[in-house]
């Protein structure tokens, strides 16, 4: 990047980070603060607070901000998520915040509808698109499976191109300081198709532990979610996403990394060997 949009990056208004704490945003909002970008850190416990379920928040948030990264929170998947993003898109725009950067999901209905409220904002838009995230292994809930040396779910040997969220940050961060991304669908994936079971494999390998994998039928994997006792908007998209999504609809692999780095992604096996030497899935 040249010193002059350097410049005009670290003089620009804050960007708002909704979901700033969670995978994606809190990679993007330390990418940011690094290069001196102003974030504002959109989340319950943030300044103002921001909170997808009470819309008397969302005018203090977005007061005096350049442009926003939204991730919605449980997840765009989950029923009514597309008219809640429209919504606050809508809001946006009319409040002079014209520059939208959307994080979506592959294969998933309510997300391309997101998608679509979003464009149709008017805002200057651009959608990062994402494969199943390499981190749902080390920052969510298998982390507690691995560890037990078994992960049980009810998806057989469909590919499943994992993307990292390093990848991810990376890609918003250089679509909300660099020109070039306005009108721009990125759909984000890993370099190479693994199932649950390869993955798993891989994670094993790297961590120097017998970890096994088990595919079980839909009412096993159901009786195993309402063990944990999970809010319902959560364990209805657990359901959503091993039962419907992990079809094979999304078992390609696509270019999106590429084209918005000029790089390859990062392999699975990197993400493995990175992350176990981290210590997290000790036992």
């Amino acid at each position: 990047m040249n010193k002059e949009i350097e410049m005009n990056v670290s003089m620009q208004k804050p960007i708002l980070i909704l979901g700033g704490t969670g995978k994606t945003g809190r990679r993007l909002a330390e990418r940011l603060t690094a290069r001196n970008v102003p974030v504002r850190i959109g989340s319950r416990a943030g300044t103002p607070s921001f909170d997808w379920l009470d819309r008397s928040s969302w005018d203090a948030a977005l007061a005096g901000v350049g442009a926003v990264y939204i991730s919605y929170y449980p997840d765009i998947a989950v029923p009514g998520a597309a008219e809640t993003v429209g919504a606050f898109a809508a809001l946006a725009v009319s409040l002079g915040v014209k520059r939208l950067v959307l994080l979506s999901g592959r294969g998933e209905t309510e997300a391309q509808r997101a998608e679509e409220m979003v464009k149709a904002s008017g805002a200057d838009w651009t959608i990062l698109r994402c494969a199943w995230f390499s981190q749902n292994f080390s920052e969510g809930f298998l982390v507690e499976n691995i560890i037990e040396g078994e992960i049980a779910l009810p998806v057989g040997n469909v590919g499943e191109p994992f993307v990292d969220v390093d990848d991810i940050a990376d890609v918003a961060e250089a679509v909300l300081t660099r020109s070039g991304h306005v009108g721009q669908l990125y759909e984000l994936t890993g370099p190479r198709l693994l199932s649950f079971a390869d993955a798993v494999a891989e994670i094993g390998r790297a961590a120097g532990r017998d970890i096994s994998y088990r595919q079980v039928s839909h009412a096993e994997f159901t009786s195993a979610i309402a063990t944990h006792n999970l809010p319902p908007e959560i364990a209805w998209l657990l359901d959503e996403l091993f039962t419907e999504v992990l079809d094979g609809r999304n078992e390609t692999l696509t270019d999106g990394v590429q084209r918005a780095l000029g790089r390859q992604p990062k392999d699975f096996s990197t993400y493995a060997t990175e992350t176990a030497a981290s210590g997290i899935w000790s036992n």
